[in-house]
């Protein structure tokens, strides 16, 4: 069996920027949720019948209490923020696994579902659908890849270290050095991604760089520009990269399911009807009927 994680934060977004408006009787903007719905559909129409859907019920998590800076809800259109109880709503009701995380983020359910499906010896290999750079950091081989749903590419582990320039391990220490602008974090000053790359592709960890560049291996030293004015800055600022690391590291104790058996779709509940009619979804109907008697 292949394991489907989605990113339904990612999706919900994806599809409220792109795609029409759409509006239930009820005067509720539901169109991003429509669109999601759809895809999933495809999704199981296309042969992924075990999955699950992780989603941001609240913006906020316990990144916020360790760095204030941290990304927050404050400029999410209201037209959207509406639509997270609803997508949670619609999916749980089409018979879809769904997380909806408070203190922890989706990216967490993710790479948590990801962690226990990995290690199940009938799992053929995990999809993590969601191109965010955080999920990155799971991707083993080609056992676990990523993928981004909107180009449709795969990118398994060589081509995450191509990418980036580290392995996937070594993700959260990049991210620390360059920041991630979407997470709210800046990394530290001068700390670009060529020379981040150089540096990590060699030491690994933020802790197993010197923070003498006179220590650094003579081949990262030619690679990096300014390598003696980066290294000041690491020293300097060390304890800053350690807290940006910990906000970029997923975490994985989430107790997503205890059998990956749960992830596999038994087809909408008895409530689906009147959810399709509220989004005026009601031609997916036929479609996955033909889904349920199949599934």
């Amino acid at each position: 069996m292949k394991v489907s994680l989605i990113d339904g934060t990612y999706e919900l977004f994806r599809y409220f920027y792109g795609q029409p408006s759409h509006r239930a009787p009820d005067g509720l903007e539901v169109g991003a949720t429509r669109g999601v719905l759809t895809s999933v559909v495809s999704m199981l129409a296309d042969g992924h019948r075990y999955l699950g859907v992780a989603t941001d019920h609240t913006v906020e998590s316990f990144r916020n209490d360790l760095y204030p800076g941290y990304k927050t809800g404050a400029d999410i259109d209201r037209d959207l923020l509406a639509q997270f109880d609803l997508l949670e709503r619609t999916l749980r009701s089409f018979g879809v696994v769904v997380w909806p995380m408070t203190s922890y983020e989706a990216d967490d359910a993710l790479a948590s579902a990801c962690a226990r499906a990995e290690l199940d010896p009938r799992v053929e290999q995990v999809i993590i659908c969601s191109p965010d750079k955080d999920l990155a950091q799971c991707v083993r081989g080609d056992r676990v890849i990523q993928r981004n749903r909107r180009t449709n590419v795969d990118s398994n582990e060589r081509e995450i270290h191509d990418h980036f320039g580290v392995a996937p391990a070594s993700i959260p220490d990049w991210l620390a050095l360059v920041g991630d602008s979407a997470d709210g974090f800046p990394g530290l000053r001068g700390w670009g991604k060529k020379g981040a790359a150089a540096v990590l592709a060699h030491y690994g960890h933020l802790e197993a760089i010197p923070l003498s560049v006179t220590d650094w291996a003579p081949n990262v030293r030619a690679q990096v520009r300014g390598a003696d004015g980066l290294c000041q800055t690491l020293a300097r600022e060390l304890q800053d990269a350690y807290l940006y690391r910990d906000l970029a590291t997923l975490r994985r104790d989430f107790p997503a399911f205890s059998d990956v058996e749960e992830l596999r779709w038994r087809g909408p509940g008895e409530d689906f009807d009147e959810i399709c009619a509220y989004l005026g979804a009601t031609r997916l109907r036929e479609r996955i009927d033909r889904l349920s008697q199949n599934s």
